[in-house]
């Protein structure tokens, strides 16, 4: 912990990450900083939350933020749209934050129609922390982020 000329130990100043809480040792923080702290992946946006009306701020890696000021300095990160997903081994390009089971369907088999005699089987993997990995049914949406994995079978039922 850094002390001070009268030999005083500094507080640790406090912030948080897209929700969760940590503690810095000094004034300033940069994006670079707050995204390993945050364990941020590269491709993602992160902003510092600013009060109504005004509009949260970007910060970038190299932009330092004072977090000596007034209150706990609030960071969140945003995916980049568009991202790409991979859907049956082939790559598709996403701009939304969630897709649905049905949508996954439909980039798998352009063709798709939705009938009795045909069930689909939705997995996915690689997936942001909301959801890392999983199943899909009729009715579900999930997170997305860049590289995301989707397996899509067909199935004739009898």
């Amino acid at each position: 912990m850094k002390q001070n000329l009268h030999n005083e130990k500094l507080p640790a100043l406090k912030l948080i990450i897209d929700g969760k809480h940590y503690e810095w040792h000094q004034q300033y923080i940069t994006g670079a900083e707050v995204r390993r702290l945050g364990n941020i992946p590269r491709e993602d946006e992160i902003f510092l939350k600013i009060k109504e009306p005004w509009e949260d701020e970007p910060i970038s890696d190299d932009t330092n933020v004072d977090l000596a000021r007034p209150g706990i300095e609030h960071f969140f990160s945003k995916v980049k749209f568009p991202i790409t997903i991979i859907v049956n081994g082939r790559e598709k390009s996403w701009g939304e934050e969630k897709i649905s089971y049905e949508q996954v369907v439909k980039l798998a088999f352009e063709n798709y129609v939705e009938n009795a005699a045909t069930a689909y089987t939705v997995t996915y993997d690689k997936g942001p922390r909301q959801n890392p990995e999983g199943t899909m049914v009729k009715g579900d949406n999930v997170f997305v982020k860049n590289k995301m994995r989707f397996n899509v079978t067909a199935t004739n039922q009898s």
